[in-house]
C-alpha cells in the first residue's frame, strides 16, 4: 500500500518550499498542495513503500500499512526519529504496544560512498563474481566464520 498524508496532521513543513517527504522521496512522488499547505502523494500507483517519507516526517502524518512479516493485520506502526536512533511503534488490534529502536546512519550528507570504498569492481559483466569480490570476502567478518 502506498504512502498516504494524515491531512489532519500535515503541516506542510511549516510552509517551506519543500517538504522533508519531497525532499527524501526517491521517485519524487510527494509534493505539497499550496493551496491547503499539505503534502500527499501525488501518483501511489508508483510508490516503492520504502518508508523515506515516513520516517523523515517531523509529524508522524505519513502512513504506510506495515507489511505482514513484521505488522500483524489490522496492526499500525509508527516510526518516531530521533537524532541517532528510530523507534518504531507496533499497536495490535488488541491494544498491545511493542515499540523497537534502532541506530540510524551517521553519515553526514553528501559524504556517503556508492560502492563502498571498492573502486570500480572488476567491470566484467558476465563474471559470476560480485561487485566487490573478492575483495570484500577479505573483510574480518568472512574470515572469522569460516
Amino acid at each position: 500500500m502506498p504512502s498516504y498524508v494524515i491531512l489532519d496532521k500535515c503541516d506542510g513543513c511549516k510552509a517551506l518550499d519543500k517538504t522533508a517527504c519531497q525532499h527524501i522521496c526517491p521517485n519524487d512522488l510527494m509534493a505539497l498542495n499550496k493551496d491547503l499547505m499539505k503534502a500527499y502523494n501525488r501518483e501511489p500507483e508508483l510508490c516503492w513503500e520504502c518508508y523515506n517519507c515516513v520516517k523523515i516526517c517531523p509529524v508522524q502524518a505519513i502512513e504506510v500499512r506495515g507489511y505482514a512479516d513484521f505488522v500483524p493485520m489490522g496492526a499500525s506502526v509508527t516510526p518516531m526519529r530521533g537524532s541517532d536512533s528510530i523507534m518504531w511503534t507496533v499497536k495490535f488490534r488488541n491494544g498491545n504496544i511493542k515499540r523497537f529502536k534502532f541506530p540510524i546512519r551517521t553519515t553526514e550528507e553528501g559524504t556517503a560512498v556508492p560502492d563502498g570504498g571498492y573502486g570500480e569492481g572488476k567491470g566484467d559483466l558476465k563474471s559470476q563474481m560480485l561487485f566487490t569480490q573478492p575483495e570484500s570476502c577479505e573483510h574480518e567478518f568472512f574470515t572469522l566464520n569460516k
